[in-house]
């Protein structure tokens, strides 16, 4: 039998009482700076089981989008918990819907109207447009011809396609947003 130093008992035990720990405490008070503020808001880590940590997701969106992101989450989660990961499945069956009341109304603050996006286009008044029950194809096409080219009135037209584009997306971009994602390619 031979004699081990104090500092080699003591990293055992410290090893010891590392895998001892839950790991899901550990995730739940790193989870904001794993994910960031706004993931954070609308997931919540529930479960450890088998290797597989369950995440509640406000939506079935944001379980999709976050189930592409999965591997790169599992790296920077591994990063900090004793035992590795094996996977992660967001669902949004545990979601309290009350947890995040705040977050299911739109927040317009920090200048962030609808009316200051490039591509949004003032509504018009469609009372004088025919809103009789369309008795056949041709006609809902027409009424439907119509309302678009009274919108189309008064905008500009995009200097490349000649397309009627929002002035927001002109001034923007100098072109539509179609043309504009053409040059950025």
């Amino acid at each position: 039998m031979s004699w081990q130093s104090v500092n080699d008992i003591l990293g055992c035990l410290q090893i010891q009482t590392k895998l001892a720990e839950e790991p899901l405490p550990i995730l739940l008070l790193a989870w904001e700076k794993i994910v960031g503020e706004v993931v954070a808001a609308h997931t919540q880590p529930t479960s450890i089981k088998r290797g597989v940590l369950r995440v509640a997701t406000y939506s079935a969106v944001w379980s999709q989008n976050l189930t592409f992101e999965r591997q790169r989450l599992l790296v920077k989660i591994n990063s900090i918990l004793p035992s590795p990961l094996q996977d992660i499945h967001f669902s949004t069956g545990c979601w309290q819907h009350n947890q995040n009341q705040a977050n299911q109304t739109h927040d317009y603050s920090n200048n962030n109207l609808p009316q200051e996006h490039p591509s949004y286009i003032e509504t018009i008044n469609i009372s004088d447009c025919n809103h009789q029950e369309k008795t056949s194809i041709n006609e809902a096409f027409t009424n439907w011809k119509k309302l678009t080219d009274k919108r189309s009135q008064f905008i500009p037209l995009c200097p490349k396609c000649q397309c009627p584009t929002p002035p927001g997306e002109i001034k923007r971009w100098q072109v539509c947003s179609l043309c504009a994602a053409k040059e950025f390619r």
